[in-house]
């Protein structure tokens, strides 16, 4: 809706300018000069006539300018941007199932509305310096300078009517807020995307549940791996308290049984330190 505002206001518009040269010689003015011009503004093609004020002999002139490319760029982007809107409306109506389809559809539709509302912001900064050339070109005050007899001091030239131009500056107006649309769609145009979700998906961990789970695997390593093993210094220290099985039971025997437990004791703890 607002494409068909932008394009409508800018591509139907027609206007008229209206001077009167009132020479000395007054059969020979001409008080109502009509000069029209429209859309797509290429003033150096309107041609009008003037009196000299120097006999019948009339002078042909023509305005200044060819603003056409941004107008016509401007227009061009209001129609596609129209013609994608109702494509796209018909497939989020109709074909929903195809649109989110392997995902092609969403991206295809983010970059397109990019790409629109990047041209939206350039065709309606160009057409808006394009308008202000134009009402400088069309200014009644500047054609009058234009024509020969006006520099005469004998002669009187007026302007009697400049050019309504209320239309073009609602269709700068409707091009911005094309713009600020588009743009303004993108992010909505990019959640439909799979980069939205992904992202959404997959949260990164926070820095500190990281380091304590590092820490924690560290400790179990480092229990697991280095750790005393009890029952490899239970079982050297079961070899060092064997029972005697002789039954000689004497004082020396005792003795010696004493000795090696002693000997053995110490073993047994420098393992398990």
């Amino acid at each position: 809706l607002f494409a068909i505002f932008a394009f409508a206001t800018c591509g139907g518009y027609s206007g008229e300018l209206r001077v009167s040269v009132d020479c000395a010689n007054r059969t020979l003015s001409d008080l109502r000069i009509d000069i029209a011009i429209a859309y797509p503004f290429r003033l150096h093609q309107v041609n009008f006539d003037v009196p000299t004020c120097e006999g019948k002999r009339k002078e042909n002139l023509s305005l200044i300018g060819d603003f056409s490319s941004s107008a016509e760029f401007f227009v061009t982007i209001a129609v596609f941007a129209f013609l994608y809107s109702l494509a796209a409306t018909v497939v989020y109506i109709f074909f929903q199932n195809k649109y989110r389809e392997n995902n092609r559809g969403p991206l295809i539709d983010f970059i397109v509305t990019v790409v629109f509302s990047f041209m939206w912001l350039v065709s309606s900064s160009a057409w808006a310096k394009g308008l202000s050339d134009v009402k400088v070109a069309t200014d009644p005050d500047e054609i009058l300078l234009l024509i020969s007899a006006c520099k005469q001091p004998s002669n009187k030239c007026m302007a009697l009517r400049s050019p309504i131009m209320s239309s073009l500056n609602t269709s700068v107006v409707f091009g911005f807020l094309n713009f600020i649309l588009w743009a303004g769609n993108i992010w909505f145009v990019f959640k439909e995307t799979g980069w939205h979700a992904s992202g959404q998906r997959y949260p990164q961990e926070p820095m500190e549940k990281q380091s304590g789970s590092q820490s924690l695997n560290q400790g179990g390593y480092n229990q697991d791996t280095y750790g005393p093993t009890p029952p490899y210094n239970q079982q050297q220290g079961g070899l060092g308290q064997q029972p005697n099985f002789g039954q000689p039971g004497g004082l020396g025997q005792q003795n010696y049984n004493q000795a090696r437990y002693n000997q053995t004791g110490p073993t047994s703890f420098t393992n398990q330190i």
